[in-house]
């Protein structure tokens, strides 16, 4: 997976009406270029030094979960078709004057025939129920310019600043996303990819998911480290070299290892659904863990050994 110390990774987030869908998962190219010239007047506005690089939108909406993946490869993919774009752009025809100038271009990538262009994927089927549906932008350096890291992350603290507090959708960008998408969209707002990851990990903590944040935001934003879920009586689980590692348990590894919640005593069918309810928190994990692109193996952990042991001995 190539760097991308030359963009800042963004995404336009609509949220639907409870229980409403999109009609239409991606715009074709006519549609696309309107909506990228109205992101371009947007983040013009709310952030001008984005102007100064270069904008490509992805006109398709994703899952959050699709977005937040290892080296973000929906953002990858929005680059490579960015770097294969020629130098010579059109001017926009809703940009003003906007967009650097001249200088830097708006790329929209739309669909041909419903297919979105190669590499980027088309969103996954099983998580387009959501409310929330993004379409990822970025804005991009040039990579073979040595200032162009120190001026992508200046920009990038910039978008999260402002975009935090005050990231609205202009109003005519968000009445275009929901006649062209087909969606009943209650709010349109801009977020950075860390903006996004804070927002996951609030509802993963309302959902009761906020021990497992720790090895999710390890593996996107520090992968290189490693990350350790060890508080009973959660599932033991390691995360090191870009997968997480559960172990697996029998009853009298469980108990014996100070895994079975304390106010089961020794009530034998207390235990039991305790016990069965740790299996079922493991697979809960391991779901999540896949759909955000991250591998989950278990570990056998035989009786009478040390679980950790044997999950930190399990990469060797």
């Amino acid at each position: 997976m190539p760097s991308l110390s030359h963009v800042c990774l963004g995404a336009l987030a609509l949220e639907l009406r409870p229980g409403a869908q999109a009609s239409r998962i991606a715009l074709d190219r006519a549609q696309a270029a309107q909506l990228a010239d109205g992101i371009a007047r947007d983040l013009a506005a709310l952030v001008p030094d984005a102007a100064t690089f270069d904008l490509a939108v992805l006109a398709a909406h994703y899952d959050p979960v699709e977005l937040l993946r290892p080296d973000w490869p929906l953002h990858a993919a929005l680059d490579a078709l960015a770097q294969r774009a020629p130098r010579v752009m059109p001017p926009p025809p809703h940009a003003g004057e906007g967009w650097g100038g001249g200088a830097a271009r708006i790329l929209a990538f739309g669909a041909h025939a419903s297919v979105l262009p190669d590499p980027v994927p088309a969103p996954e089927a099983d998580y387009a129920q959501g409310t929330m549906r993004l379409l990822p932008f970025a804005l991009r350096g040039d990579p073979a310019d040595p200032a162009t890291g120190s001026r992508i992350a200046m920009l990038a603290s910039s978008m999260e600043e402002v975009l935090l507090e005050r990231g609205m959708a202009g109003a005519a960008t968000a009445l275009f996303a929901q006649d062209a998408f087909g969606a009943p969209i209650e709010h349109a707002r801009y977020l950075t990819i860390h903006d996004l990851a804070a927002l996951m990990a609030m509802q993963y903590e309302h959902a009761g998911l906020a021990s497992l944040w720790p090895l999710l935001e390890t593996a996107l934003l520090a992968p290189e480290h490693e990350a350790w879920l060890d508080a009973p009586p959660e599932p033991l689980a390691r995360y090191a070299d870009g997968e997480v590692r559960i172990g697996l348990l029998d009853a009298e590894s469980w108990r014996a290892g100070g895994f079975a919640p304390k106010s089961t005593g020794d009530d034998a069918r207390k235990l039991e659904l305790a016990f069965e309810r740790y299996e079922a928190r493991q697979r809960q994990f391991a779901a999540v863990l896949a759909a955000h692109g991250v591998a989950a193996m278990f570990v056998h952990c035989a009786a009478g050994h040390d679980a950790r042991a044997s999950i930190t001995s399990s990469w060797a």
